[in-house]
């Protein structure tokens, strides 16, 4: 799917922001243009994908899980396997690229989970960068790990303090940050939101997990797969996945938001699902608000879905219906992840078992040759000490899942 000459699929999309920003964002726009077909880009990208982050990862047949659940079967896109444990990488190594390319030196970021701070600080590191990351204070405390992990690799971790001291506090300080020094400074968005070129250009360097993912199930199939899933916070990993089948109707497309605690107001972050069309961060497209219409309070187990909107490509394949988003809960996420680690010894991100949680959903009620593929998306090592906590503190108890 393309955007218009102004950023915008359909209604959704854009650039809602100050008149200083926007010749800033129209430059990066234009270089990106320039280099997106360039062979040398292009021969450069494909070397980093490869030889740092390990690129391809290969798509795996869960038989055990198949085998309990009854019904299709069900595939990951191992994106966990990439260096790093995240597709967060494919994104980051095509930004610094085009950033060294325009004379940029320092390297600005945000990061909810952590894992695109992590990817940012060892792209920075390979490329020579400076690197500065901007996170919610709450998600430093639950990703202590990944906030050290930054930081051994150079990267200056800002603590966001204002408001709910998550991503959107994080990325409102990143973006302070890059306006006041945008001749020096690269903004690496990490999701596919933000003002036009961000969401088109995320796309672009994910839809690398998709395009792997078509030639590796039809070599495994013989066949498309029934359905692709994928969690959907900004929605990156999913509009990753989603691009390469957008043209085949045959191809069922489903985004699955955090439901949190439950669906009241502050519990949860399923902006597609229970939210309205708005302007936060620069673009228009589906997002919670309070009673006065502002980014509403959100919430997820999960701080890479603790959002409250959306990339705007996603609002237009939901109005379109060309892909269906829904919801599971903290509760589904958590029973997702402990099945898949006992299943099949693959523990998940917490992110990509709300994704896990709705093929474990549906897959009992779909026939034997039914595929289904579950893009998972990051692997469970930044979440191990948030649920042993929990467990210790008897919010969750480890279930016998075999």
């Amino acid at each position: 799917m393309t955007t218009d000459s102004k950023g915008f699929f359909g209604e959704y999309g854009g650039q809602f922001v100050p008149e200083q920003l926007k010749p800033i964002l129209d430059n990066l726009a234009a270089e990106y243009e320039k280099y997106k077909e360039d062979p040398e880009f292009i021969a450069e990208y494909n070397y980093y994908v490869k030889h740092f982050s390990g690129r391809e990862t290969p798509v795996y047949f869960c038989a055990n899980l198949t085998r309990k659940l009854g019904g299709a079967k069900i595939y990951l896109k191992r994106e966990d396997l990439n260096h790093l444990g995240a597709h967060k990488v494919n994104n980051t190594i095509g930004q610094i690229l085009l950033a060294k390319r325009m004379g940029k030196t320092r390297i600005i970021a945000e990061t909810g989970a952590g894992q695109h701070g992590v990817a940012t600080a060892a792209t920075a590191a390979l490329m020579g960068m400076e690197c500065t990351v901007y996170m919610g204070a709450v998600d430093v405390e639950r990703q202590k790990l990944n906030v050290f992990r930054m930081q051994m690799m150079g990267a200056k971790v800002v603590s966001a303090q204002s408001g709910q001291r998550t991503l959107k506090e994080a990325v409102d300080e990143a973006l302070d940050a890059w306006i006041s020094d945008p001749e020096n400074s690269f903004y690496l968005l990490g999701s596919a939101v933000g003002p036009h070129p961000y969401p088109a250009m995320v796309r672009d360097f994910q839809s690398i997990v998709g395009r792997e993912t078509r030639a590796q199930i039809m070599e495994m199939e013989g066949k498309l797969p029934d359905c692709c899933i994928a969690c959907v916070g900004g929605g990156s990993n999913a509009i990753g996945m989603f691009t390469e089948f957008i043209g085949d109707e045959s191809v069922k497309l489903v985004g699955v938001e955090p439901a949190g605690r439950g669906l009241a107001y502050g519990d949860h972050a399923a902006s597609l699902c229970l939210g309205e069309p708005g302007v936060m961060h620069g673009f228009n497209s589906y997002m919670l608000k309070d009673d006065k219409g502002e980014p509403a309070e959100v919430y997820s187990i999960s701080a890479g879905l603790d959002y409250p909107s959306v990339g705007p490509e996603h609002a237009h394949l939901k109005d379109l219906g060309r892909a269906e988003y829904v919801y599971a809960s903290d509760r589904e996420a958590v029973d997702s992840f402990f099945m898949l680690s006992q299943m099949e010894g693959i523990i998940p991100a917490l992110e990509s078992s709300h994704a896990l949680a709705h093929a474990i959903r549906i897959a009992p009620d779909m026939p034997e040759d039914a595929v289904i593929v579950v893009n998972l998306s990051g692997r469970g090592d930044k979440d191990v000490a948030q649920i042993e906590e929990m467990v210790s503190q008897g919010r969750f108890a480890i279930p016998d899942m075999k």
